[in-house]
């Protein structure tokens, strides 16, 4: 079942039958099915919740290339190096991160479970997809759970007043139960926004708000395709406003992430060589999974009914404009979540015809477009 609408020119496809596709095409380069239906899962969350700049458009730009290449080994055992209980630190050996980053936050879920609170620190990791599917699974577990990584040696935006890129764009998520509500999930980049966005908006031929993006000058660029030519850097969550939070905020994940599990880390001296433009490759990522069981405090009943409470309350706000509720993060995507897993999931008819021809060539059948954009 494939649909299409003349107001979007979108095409819909069943989740179910984009997890396959996706899965077989990670089977083709050796990840052991279980896995590759976790990493699936992982990379298709980004169609499903609306982040479709870390959706399956990355499975053939991203992540085949890193299993392609070497850089990711699909068969890879993760190696315990340091476990003290409530803290493990994790040599991932360049596991795929849509696999991995999952059981590193199932181990800190087992481990908050017995504690109160579990921390995996990870290094020798690889690109993950969207930081929030991770931190949902503690959410899912009635944790809270908080996810950061640092993109490893590849540096992309530059300190305020730097001339040189430093670091990545560094995301950070917090998960938590809400009760009866979809799940708290906060899920940003530190910069203003991650260069998947960018490079969607370059795609389509689409201008971006000023803010995004600024060249050697500080001029805002609203070009996209700006960045990939090496005249314009990504600039930092509120850089128009309070120019160091965003900035802090990178630098603090960079902490947490990196210098906490001894991974590559961007701030490091060959750095300071660069000429400004986005360099080095996002090996080596160190990422910190924690999962924090309150339940275990002050009881399981006595957390879901705060958290109720805490949450409804936002939602019951009233609105300034009667139109719009008031929402909190991952009450949008979870609505999105269920109207796609109902309606199918949309996908640029571009994307869909990539990936309607990676099917062919794998032997599956995959929807077709039906006409009646």
């Amino acid at each position: 079942m494939v649909t299409a609408t003349s107001e979007t020119t979108e095409v819909r496809v069943p989740y179910d039958q984009l997890l396959d596709l996706v899965t077989a095409a990670f089977v083709t380069r050796g990840l052991p099915r279980t896995r590759a239906r976790q990493a699936s899962e992982a990379l298709c969350y980004g169609d499903l919740a609306g982040a479709s700049s870390h959706g399956a458009v990355n499975l053939t730009r991203l992540y085949l290339p890193l299993l392609d290449e070497g850089r990711a080994d699909p068969a890879a055992s993760p190696v315990v190096l340091a476990d003290h209980g409530a803290a493990v630190l994790v040599d991932a050996r360049r596991a795929l991160g849509l696999w991995q980053a999952g059981d590193a936050m199932d181990l800190a879920i087992e481990r908050a479970a017995r504690h109160g609170v579990g921390l995996v620190s990870v290094r020798e990791g690889t690109h993950f997809g969207c930081a929030g599917h991770h931190a949902r699974r503690a959410a899912e577990q009635g944790m809270v759970g908080l996810v950061a990584s640092n993109c490893g040696r590849q540096r992309i935006a530059r300190p305020p007043g730097g001339r040189v890129a430093l670091l990545g764009t560094n995301p950070l998520s917090v998960a938590a139960p809400a009760g009866a509500h979809p799940p708290f999930v906060l899920d940003m980049s530190t910069t203003e926004v991650p260069t998947g966005r960018v490079r969607a908006a370059a795609r389509v031929g689409r201008q971006i708000p000023p803010g995004w993006l600024a060249d050697d000058g500080g001029r805002p660029v609203t070009d996209p395709a700006a960045f990939d030519r090496g005249e314009a850097h990504l600039l930092w969550l509120g850089a128009m406003g309070s120019t160091f939070k965003g900035f802090g905020l990178g630098l603090m994940v960079e902490v947490l992430s990196a210098l906490v599990a001894g991974s590559g880390f961007g701030p490091a001296t060959e750095a300071l060589s660069g000429d400004g433009r986005p360099s080095g490759r996002d090996d080596d990522i160190g990422m910190l999974m924690v999962a924090i069981a309150p339940a275990l405090l002050r009881g399981p009943e006595a957390v879901t009914g705060d958290a109720e409470q805490l949450f409804g309350t936002v939602l019951a706000c009233p609105p300034t404009d009667g139109n719009t509720p008031v929402r909190y993060p991952g009450w949008p995507e979870a609505e999105r979540a269920r109207h796609h897993r109902e309606h199918g999931v949309p996908l640029e008819p571009g994307l869909h015809a990539e990936l309607a021809g990676l099917a062919a060539s794998l032997g599956l059948e995959f929807p077709v477009d039906g006409g009646g954009r």
